[in-house]
Protein backbone atom coordinates (compact mmCIF):
# COMPACT_ATOMS: atom_id res chain seq x y z
CA UNK A 1 0.00 0.00 0.00
CA UNK A 2 3.06 2.53 0.88
CA UNK A 3 4.55 1.66 -2.42
CA UNK A 4 1.41 1.09 -4.64
CA UNK A 5 -1.22 4.28 -3.49
CA UNK A 6 0.91 6.10 -0.77
CA UNK A 7 -0.29 4.87 1.76
CA UNK A 8 2.21 6.60 3.72
CA UNK A 9 2.71 4.31 6.76
CA UNK A 10 4.88 2.51 9.21
CA UNK A 11 4.72 -0.86 11.87
CA UNK A 12 5.37 -1.10 15.23
CA UNK A 13 5.65 -4.66 16.21
CA UNK A 14 4.61 -5.34 19.81
CA UNK A 15 5.64 -8.86 21.13
CA UNK A 16 2.62 -10.36 22.70
CA UNK A 17 4.69 -12.97 24.60
CA UNK A 18 7.89 -13.49 26.59
CA UNK A 19 9.38 -15.30 24.42
CA UNK A 20 10.20 -13.88 20.63
CA UNK A 21 12.01 -12.56 17.88
CA UNK A 22 11.62 -8.22 18.41
CA UNK A 23 15.80 -8.03 19.46
CA UNK A 24 16.39 -10.17 16.20
CA UNK A 25 14.36 -7.76 14.19
CA UNK A 26 15.42 -4.15 16.05
CA UNK A 27 19.22 -5.96 14.96
CA UNK A 28 18.33 -6.41 11.25
CA UNK A 29 16.92 -2.45 11.86
CA UNK A 30 12.78 -4.01 11.02
CA UNK A 31 14.00 -5.83 7.64
CA UNK A 32 13.74 -9.27 6.63
CA UNK A 33 12.98 -11.01 3.45
CA UNK A 34 9.76 -12.45 2.34
CA UNK A 35 9.78 -15.91 -0.43
CA UNK A 36 6.67 -16.02 -1.74
CA UNK A 37 6.46 -19.50 -3.46
CA UNK A 38 3.40 -21.42 -5.32
CA UNK A 39 1.50 -21.60 -8.60
CA UNK A 40 1.11 -17.86 -9.71
CA UNK A 41 -1.76 -17.33 -13.15
CA UNK A 42 -1.16 -21.37 -13.49
CA UNK A 43 2.73 -21.56 -13.48
CA UNK A 44 5.26 -22.49 -10.34
CA UNK A 45 6.65 -19.47 -8.99
CA UNK A 46 8.93 -18.42 -6.26
CA UNK A 47 10.08 -14.70 -5.70
CA UNK A 48 11.30 -12.32 -2.80
CA UNK A 49 11.39 -9.23 -1.63
CA UNK A 50 12.87 -7.08 0.87
CA UNK A 51 9.90 -5.83 4.07
CA UNK A 52 10.97 -2.53 5.00
CA UNK A 53 7.93 -0.56 6.41
CA UNK A 54 8.89 -1.87 10.50
CA UNK A 55 10.36 1.04 12.31
CA UNK A 56 10.57 -0.25 15.86
CA UNK A 57 9.91 -3.46 17.59
CA UNK A 58 8.95 -3.46 21.41
CA UNK A 59 8.91 -6.45 24.23
CA UNK A 60 6.49 -5.15 26.54
CA UNK A 61 7.64 -7.43 28.99
CA UNK A 62 10.77 -5.49 28.85
CA UNK A 63 9.63 -1.96 28.16
CA UNK A 64 5.95 -1.73 28.58
CA UNK A 65 6.49 1.65 29.11
CA UNK A 66 7.48 1.94 25.39
CA UNK A 67 4.50 -0.20 24.47
CA UNK A 68 1.78 1.99 26.22
CA UNK A 69 3.13 5.32 24.62
CA UNK A 70 2.07 4.00 21.27
CA UNK A 71 -1.40 5.13 22.84
CA UNK A 72 -0.28 8.48 23.11
CA UNK A 73 0.71 8.76 19.21
CA UNK A 74 -2.34 10.98 17.34
CA UNK A 75 -1.28 9.06 13.89
CA UNK A 76 -2.00 5.69 15.14
CA UNK A 77 -5.02 4.10 13.67
CA UNK A 78 -4.66 0.54 12.93
CA UNK A 79 -4.02 -2.97 15.27
CA UNK A 80 -3.18 -6.11 13.64
CA UNK A 81 -2.87 -8.86 15.49
CA UNK A 82 -1.98 -12.35 14.53
CA UNK A 83 -1.62 -14.22 18.64
CA UNK A 84 -2.74 -17.89 17.47
CA UNK A 85 -6.07 -19.30 18.47
CA UNK A 86 -4.86 -19.65 22.03
CA UNK A 87 -4.20 -15.79 21.47
CA UNK A 88 -7.80 -14.28 22.11
CA UNK A 89 -8.83 -15.23 25.91
CA UNK A 90 -9.96 -14.19 28.62
CA UNK A 91 -7.49 -14.45 31.98
CA UNK A 92 -9.15 -13.14 35.04
CA UNK A 93 -6.04 -12.70 36.65
CA UNK A 94 -4.80 -9.98 34.29
CA UNK A 95 -5.24 -6.77 35.80
CA UNK A 96 -4.94 -2.87 34.76
CA UNK A 97 -1.62 -2.03 36.83
CA UNK A 98 0.26 -5.24 35.44
CA UNK A 99 3.01 -4.47 32.84
CA UNK A 100 2.36 -6.16 31.35
CA UNK A 101 -0.82 -8.01 30.99
CA UNK A 102 -0.60 -11.79 30.31
CA UNK A 103 -3.00 -11.51 27.48
CA UNK A 104 -3.43 -10.02 24.20
CA UNK A 105 -6.62 -8.70 25.10
CA UNK A 106 -5.48 -7.50 28.42
CA UNK A 107 -2.23 -5.59 27.16
CA UNK A 108 -5.14 -3.90 23.92
CA UNK A 109 -7.32 -3.12 26.68
CA UNK A 110 -4.89 -0.65 29.10
CA UNK A 111 -3.44 0.64 25.22
CA UNK A 112 -7.07 1.49 24.58
CA UNK A 113 -7.59 3.24 28.01
CA UNK A 114 -4.02 5.11 28.14
CA UNK A 115 -5.52 6.20 24.49
CA UNK A 116 -8.93 7.42 26.15
CA UNK A 117 -6.97 9.13 28.66
CA UNK A 118 -4.37 10.36 26.71
CA UNK A 119 -6.96 12.09 24.46
CA UNK A 120 -9.70 12.94 26.99
CA UNK A 121 -12.32 10.69 25.09
CA UNK A 122 -11.93 12.27 21.95
CA UNK A 123 -14.43 10.39 19.01
CA UNK A 124 -11.68 10.59 16.37
CA UNK A 125 -8.99 8.96 18.45
CA UNK A 126 -10.77 5.57 18.37
CA UNK A 127 -8.83 2.66 16.42
CA UNK A 128 -9.61 0.43 14.04
CA UNK A 129 -8.74 -3.40 15.06
CA UNK A 130 -8.06 -6.15 12.94
CA UNK A 131 -7.92 -9.53 14.70
CA UNK A 132 -6.27 -12.52 12.54
CA UNK A 133 -6.14 -14.98 15.30
CA UNK A 134 -8.37 -18.37 13.35
CA UNK A 135 -10.98 -18.17 15.44
CA UNK A 136 -14.86 -17.82 14.39
CA UNK A 137 -15.93 -14.30 15.04
CA UNK A 138 -12.64 -13.18 15.58
CA UNK A 139 -13.29 -9.69 16.57
CA UNK A 140 -16.30 -9.87 18.21
CA UNK A 141 -15.15 -12.28 20.70
CA UNK A 142 -11.91 -9.65 21.54
CA UNK A 143 -14.47 -7.29 21.61
CA UNK A 144 -16.43 -8.88 24.32
CA UNK A 145 -12.98 -9.87 26.42
CA UNK A 146 -12.09 -5.72 26.14
CA UNK A 147 -15.66 -4.81 27.38
CA UNK A 148 -15.14 -7.35 30.34
CA UNK A 149 -11.99 -6.23 31.37
CA UNK A 150 -13.37 -3.00 31.22
CA UNK A 151 -16.16 -3.68 33.86
CA UNK A 152 -13.48 -5.56 36.24
CA UNK A 153 -11.34 -2.69 36.05
CA UNK A 154 -14.05 -0.40 36.69
CA UNK A 155 -12.50 2.00 34.11
CA UNK A 156 -16.20 3.27 34.03
CA UNK A 157 -19.07 3.95 31.32
CA UNK A 158 -17.84 6.63 29.46
CA UNK A 159 -15.11 4.42 28.20
CA UNK A 160 -16.81 1.48 27.76
CA UNK A 161 -19.07 4.00 25.61
CA UNK A 162 -15.96 5.17 23.61
CA UNK A 163 -15.26 1.61 22.69
CA UNK A 164 -18.58 0.69 21.80
CA UNK A 165 -19.43 4.14 19.36
CA UNK A 166 -15.91 5.07 18.37
CA UNK A 167 -13.29 2.06 17.90
CA UNK A 168 -14.33 -0.36 15.17
CA UNK A 169 -12.97 -3.82 15.90
CA UNK A 170 -13.69 -6.01 13.08
CA UNK A 171 -14.46 -9.45 12.24
CA UNK A 172 -11.71 -10.93 9.92
CA UNK A 173 -10.77 -14.56 8.02
CA UNK A 174 -7.52 -15.16 7.37
CA UNK A 175 -6.44 -17.47 4.53
CA UNK A 176 -2.85 -18.04 3.54
CA UNK A 177 0.00 -21.08 4.19
CA UNK A 178 3.45 -19.89 5.87
CA UNK A 179 5.51 -22.44 6.75
CA UNK A 180 8.36 -19.91 8.08
CA UNK A 181 11.38 -19.91 8.44
CA UNK A 182 12.90 -22.34 5.87
CA UNK A 183 15.42 -24.03 7.82
CA UNK A 184 16.07 -27.18 5.55
CA UNK A 185 17.31 -24.80 2.94
CA UNK A 186 18.80 -21.99 4.73
CA UNK A 187 22.05 -22.14 3.26
CA UNK A 188 21.00 -22.24 -0.43
CA UNK A 189 18.86 -19.40 -0.09
CA UNK A 190 21.80 -17.31 1.64
CA UNK A 191 23.89 -18.38 -0.81
CA UNK A 192 21.23 -16.86 -3.26
CA UNK A 193 20.67 -13.75 -1.94
CA UNK A 194 23.99 -12.78 -0.83
CA UNK A 195 23.41 -12.05 2.50
CA UNK A 196 22.59 -13.39 5.77
CA UNK A 197 18.96 -12.80 6.93
CA UNK A 198 18.07 -14.63 10.23
CA UNK A 199 14.18 -13.92 10.25
CA UNK A 200 13.60 -15.46 6.57
CA UNK A 201 9.93 -16.03 6.38
CA UNK A 202 8.35 -18.62 3.41
CA UNK A 203 4.74 -18.11 2.43
CA UNK A 204 2.90 -19.59 -0.18
CA UNK A 205 1.53 -17.23 -2.83
CA UNK A 206 -2.07 -17.68 -2.38
CA UNK A 207 -3.61 -14.77 0.22
CA UNK A 208 -7.22 -13.97 0.72
CA UNK A 209 -7.99 -11.62 3.92
CA UNK A 210 -11.46 -11.16 4.10
CA UNK A 211 -12.57 -8.00 6.77
CA UNK A 212 -16.08 -7.37 7.74
CA UNK A 213 -16.59 -3.76 8.51
CA UNK A 214 -18.40 -0.77 7.75
CA UNK A 215 -17.46 0.87 4.63
CA UNK A 216 -15.22 4.00 5.75
CA UNK A 217 -12.58 1.09 6.63
CA UNK A 218 -12.51 0.00 3.04
CA UNK A 219 -11.49 3.80 2.40
CA UNK A 220 -8.91 4.17 5.00
CA UNK A 221 -7.23 0.78 4.52
CA UNK A 222 -6.88 0.77 0.43
CA UNK A 223 -5.69 -2.47 -0.14
CA UNK A 224 -8.56 -3.54 -2.51
CA UNK A 225 -6.62 -0.78 -4.46
CA UNK A 226 -3.37 -2.09 -5.06
CA UNK A 227 -4.49 -5.23 -6.28
CA UNK A 228 -4.38 -7.60 -3.33
CA UNK A 229 -6.97 -10.38 -2.75
CA UNK A 230 -8.72 -8.67 0.10
CA UNK A 231 -12.36 -8.63 0.28
CA UNK A 232 -14.59 -5.90 2.66
CA UNK A 233 -17.78 -6.98 2.95
CA UNK A 234 -20.88 -6.39 5.82
CA UNK A 235 -21.12 -10.46 5.67
CA UNK A 236 -18.30 -12.65 6.53
CA UNK A 237 -19.93 -16.01 7.20
CA UNK A 238 -20.46 -16.90 3.13
CA UNK A 239 -16.41 -16.16 2.59
CA UNK A 240 -15.74 -18.34 5.86
CA UNK A 241 -18.17 -21.11 4.72
CA UNK A 242 -16.70 -21.02 1.56
CA UNK A 243 -13.51 -21.89 2.67
CA UNK A 244 -14.36 -24.39 4.78
CA UNK A 245 -16.78 -26.08 2.58
CA UNK A 246 -14.24 -26.02 -0.86
CA UNK A 247 -11.13 -25.62 0.73
CA UNK A 248 -10.92 -27.99 3.91
CA UNK A 249 -13.98 -29.74 2.87
CA UNK A 250 -12.03 -30.89 -0.31
CA UNK A 251 -8.89 -31.73 1.56
CA UNK A 252 -11.22 -33.73 3.56
CA UNK A 253 -12.64 -35.73 0.81
CA UNK A 254 -9.52 -36.36 -1.00
CA UNK A 255 -7.81 -38.15 2.17
CA UNK A 256 -9.51 -41.39 2.08
CA UNK A 257 -9.61 -41.49 -1.70
CA UNK A 258 -6.08 -40.75 -2.45
CA UNK A 259 -4.84 -42.90 -0.11
CA UNK A 260 -6.51 -45.35 -0.65
CA UNK A 261 -5.63 -45.25 -4.34
CA UNK A 262 -1.98 -45.26 -2.97
CA UNK A 263 -0.96 -42.03 -3.15
CA UNK A 264 0.97 -39.97 -0.25
CA UNK A 265 0.79 -36.38 -1.40
CA UNK A 266 -1.82 -33.71 -1.59
CA UNK A 267 -0.29 -32.52 -4.69
CA UNK A 268 0.24 -35.84 -6.17
CA UNK A 269 -3.33 -36.71 -5.68
CA UNK A 270 -4.29 -33.70 -7.58
CA UNK A 271 -1.65 -34.77 -10.61
CA UNK A 272 -3.60 -38.22 -11.03
CA UNK A 273 -5.63 -38.31 -13.90
CA UNK A 274 -8.10 -40.64 -11.78
CA UNK A 275 -7.98 -38.88 -7.97
CA UNK A 276 -7.68 -35.24 -9.16
CA UNK A 277 -10.75 -35.46 -11.75
CA UNK A 278 -12.29 -36.85 -8.58
CA UNK A 279 -11.69 -34.10 -6.62
CA UNK A 280 -13.00 -31.77 -9.29
CA UNK A 281 -16.23 -33.45 -9.79
CA UNK A 282 -16.74 -33.29 -5.92
CA UNK A 283 -15.21 -29.55 -5.88
CA UNK A 284 -17.57 -27.91 -8.72
CA UNK A 285 -20.19 -30.39 -9.50
CA UNK A 286 -21.21 -31.02 -5.45
CA UNK A 287 -19.69 -27.84 -3.34
CA UNK A 288 -20.10 -24.93 -5.33
CA UNK A 289 -23.83 -25.74 -6.34
CA UNK A 290 -24.52 -25.69 -2.56
CA UNK A 291 -22.91 -21.59 -1.48
CA UNK A 292 -24.77 -18.72 -2.09
CA UNK A 293 -22.10 -16.45 -3.53
CA UNK A 294 -21.38 -15.68 -7.38
CA UNK A 295 -20.93 -18.60 -9.49
CA UNK A 296 -17.79 -16.73 -10.81
CA UNK A 297 -16.27 -16.00 -7.86
CA UNK A 298 -16.74 -19.57 -6.67
CA UNK A 299 -14.95 -21.10 -9.43
CA UNK A 300 -12.35 -18.69 -8.99
CA UNK A 301 -11.83 -19.86 -5.48
CA UNK A 302 -12.17 -23.10 -6.36
CA UNK A 303 -9.29 -22.99 -9.06
CA UNK A 304 -6.99 -20.90 -6.74
CA UNK A 305 -7.25 -24.20 -4.08
CA UNK A 306 -6.48 -26.62 -6.92
CA UNK A 307 -3.17 -24.68 -7.89
CA UNK A 308 -2.56 -24.52 -3.46
CA UNK A 309 -2.82 -28.08 -3.55
CA UNK A 310 -0.97 -28.49 -6.60
CA UNK A 311 1.81 -26.51 -5.23
CA UNK A 312 5.52 -27.97 -5.67
CA UNK A 313 7.18 -26.38 -3.13
CA UNK A 314 5.05 -27.32 -0.43
CA UNK A 315 4.86 -30.61 0.29
CA UNK A 316 1.50 -31.92 2.32
CA UNK A 317 1.49 -35.27 3.19
CA UNK A 318 -2.71 -36.89 3.11
CA UNK A 319 -1.31 -39.05 6.50
CA UNK A 320 -0.57 -35.62 8.13
CA UNK A 321 -4.53 -34.34 7.66
CA UNK A 322 -6.19 -37.59 7.99
CA UNK A 323 -6.12 -36.65 11.86
CA UNK A 324 -9.46 -36.96 13.30
CA UNK A 325 -11.30 -37.55 9.61
CA UNK A 326 -14.55 -38.63 11.17
CA UNK A 327 -15.17 -34.95 12.85
CA UNK A 328 -14.26 -33.21 9.98
CA UNK A 329 -16.14 -35.09 8.00
CA UNK A 330 -18.61 -33.80 9.92
CA UNK A 331 -17.84 -29.70 10.11
CA UNK A 332 -16.49 -29.69 6.39
CA UNK A 333 -18.19 -32.12 4.44
CA UNK A 334 -21.37 -33.28 5.74
CA UNK A 335 -23.09 -29.87 5.52
CA UNK A 336 -22.47 -29.87 1.87
CA UNK A 337 -23.65 -33.43 1.23
CA UNK A 338 -26.78 -32.01 3.05
CA UNK A 339 -27.59 -28.99 1.37
CA UNK A 340 -26.95 -30.55 -2.08
CA UNK A 341 -29.90 -33.02 -0.76
CA UNK A 342 -31.79 -30.26 0.10
CA UNK A 343 -31.51 -28.12 -3.03
CA UNK A 344 -30.75 -30.54 -6.18
CA UNK A 345 -33.58 -33.53 -4.04
CA UNK A 346 -30.36 -35.57 -5.58
CA UNK A 347 -27.48 -37.64 -4.11
CA UNK A 348 -24.14 -36.02 -4.02
CA UNK A 349 -22.43 -39.16 -5.48
CA UNK A 350 -18.31 -37.75 -5.08
CA UNK A 351 -18.93 -36.41 -1.64
CA UNK A 352 -21.09 -39.97 -0.36
CA UNK A 353 -17.98 -42.08 -2.32
CA UNK A 354 -15.39 -40.04 0.01
CA UNK A 355 -17.50 -41.00 2.83
CA UNK A 356 -17.45 -44.92 2.18
CA UNK A 357 -14.03 -44.32 0.92
CA UNK A 358 -13.55 -43.06 4.84
CA UNK A 359 -15.14 -45.90 6.25
CA UNK A 360 -12.80 -48.28 4.59
CA UNK A 361 -9.55 -45.90 5.65
CA UNK A 362 -10.53 -46.85 9.16
CA UNK A 363 -10.43 -50.42 8.45
CA UNK A 364 -6.71 -49.35 9.37
CA UNK A 365 -4.88 -51.08 5.95
CA UNK A 366 -3.85 -50.40 2.66
CA UNK A 367 -3.23 -53.36 0.65
CA UNK A 368 -2.05 -55.16 3.48
CA UNK A 369 -0.32 -52.54 5.23
CA UNK A 370 -1.62 -51.05 8.56
CA UNK A 371 -2.62 -47.34 8.21
CA UNK A 372 -1.40 -44.93 11.08
CA UNK A 373 -4.97 -43.94 12.13
CA UNK A 374 -5.21 -40.94 14.34
CA UNK A 375 -8.57 -39.89 15.88
CA UNK A 376 -10.10 -40.41 19.52
CA UNK A 377 -10.02 -43.58 21.06
CA UNK A 378 -13.73 -43.99 21.11
CA UNK A 379 -13.92 -43.79 17.25
CA UNK A 380 -10.91 -46.13 16.80
CA UNK A 381 -12.56 -49.35 19.30
CA UNK A 382 -15.61 -48.52 17.40
CA UNK A 383 -14.03 -48.89 13.56
CA UNK A 384 -12.36 -51.93 15.25
CA UNK A 385 -15.49 -53.57 16.41
CA UNK A 386 -17.43 -52.84 13.20
CA UNK A 387 -14.47 -54.45 11.16
CA UNK A 388 -14.02 -57.47 12.84
CA UNK A 389 -16.97 -58.97 11.59
CA UNK A 390 -16.73 -57.91 7.63
CA UNK A 391 -16.71 -61.01 5.27
CA UNK A 392 -16.85 -59.22 1.94
CA UNK A 393 -20.15 -59.81 1.64
CA UNK A 394 -22.90 -57.21 0.87
CA UNK A 395 -25.02 -57.96 4.27
CA UNK A 396 -21.75 -57.11 6.03
CA UNK A 397 -21.05 -54.03 4.40
CA UNK A 398 -24.50 -53.03 5.03
CA UNK A 399 -24.60 -53.82 8.77
CA UNK A 400 -20.96 -51.82 8.85
CA UNK A 401 -21.92 -49.04 6.69
CA UNK A 402 -25.36 -48.64 8.80
CA UNK A 403 -23.63 -48.61 11.96
CA UNK A 404 -21.84 -45.62 11.01
CA UNK A 405 -24.53 -43.64 9.69
CA UNK A 406 -26.79 -44.35 12.80
CA UNK A 407 -23.82 -43.29 14.92
CA UNK A 408 -25.37 -39.86 16.12
CA UNK A 409 -22.51 -39.45 18.37
CA UNK A 410 -20.54 -38.73 15.13
CA UNK A 411 -23.32 -36.80 12.90
CA UNK A 412 -25.64 -35.07 15.87
CA UNK A 413 -27.83 -37.25 13.35
CA UNK A 414 -29.19 -40.71 12.24
CA UNK A 415 -27.71 -40.40 8.63
CA UNK A 416 -29.85 -43.81 7.62
CA UNK A 417 -33.02 -42.05 7.82
CA UNK A 418 -32.47 -39.80 4.58
CA UNK A 419 -34.04 -41.47 1.60
CA UNK A 420 -31.23 -43.28 -0.56
CA UNK A 421 -28.13 -42.06 1.30
CA UNK A 422 -27.68 -45.45 3.34
CA UNK A 423 -28.06 -47.43 -0.27
CA UNK A 424 -25.73 -45.15 -1.90
CA UNK A 425 -22.92 -45.74 0.91
CA UNK A 426 -23.10 -49.18 1.08
CA UNK A 427 -22.98 -49.85 -3.14
CA UNK A 428 -19.53 -47.45 -2.86
CA UNK A 429 -18.01 -49.50 -0.20
CA UNK A 430 -18.83 -52.61 -1.81
CA UNK A 431 -17.35 -51.39 -5.00
CA UNK A 432 -14.12 -50.39 -3.05
CA UNK A 433 -13.84 -53.90 -1.12
CA UNK A 434 -14.58 -55.84 -3.90
CA UNK A 435 -13.50 -54.14 -6.64
CA UNK A 436 -10.91 -52.14 -5.72
CA UNK A 437 -10.69 -47.92 -4.87
CA UNK A 438 -9.62 -47.06 -8.81
CA UNK A 439 -12.45 -49.02 -10.61
CA UNK A 440 -15.05 -47.61 -7.56
CA UNK A 441 -14.23 -44.09 -8.23
CA UNK A 442 -14.74 -44.68 -11.82
CA UNK A 443 -17.97 -45.92 -11.35
CA UNK A 444 -18.46 -43.06 -9.55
Amino acid sequence: MNKKVGFDSGVVVVQPIAHGLTKKLSEQDGLYTLFLNGIKNGKPVSEHQIIDCIQRAINPYENYADYLANAENPDLRFVISNTTEAGIAYRKEDLLGDAPQNSYPGKLTALLYRRYQFFKGASDKGLIVLPCELIDRNGDTLKKIILQYAIDWKLGRDFIRWINEDNIICNTLVDRIVPGYPKDKIEGITKQLGYRDNLIVEGEQFHLWVIEAPEEVKGEFPAEQCGLNVVFTDNMEPYRTRKVRILNGAHTAMVPVGYLYGIEKVRESLEDKVVGTFIKKAIFNEICPTLDLPETELVQFSNEVLDRFRNPYLEHALLSISLNSVSKYKTRVLPSVLEYIKRKHALPKCLLFSLAALIAFYKGERNGELIELADDQGVLDFFKSIWSGADGSKESTGRIVYAVLSNSDFWARDLTRIDGLQNEVISALDLIINKGIKMAILNT
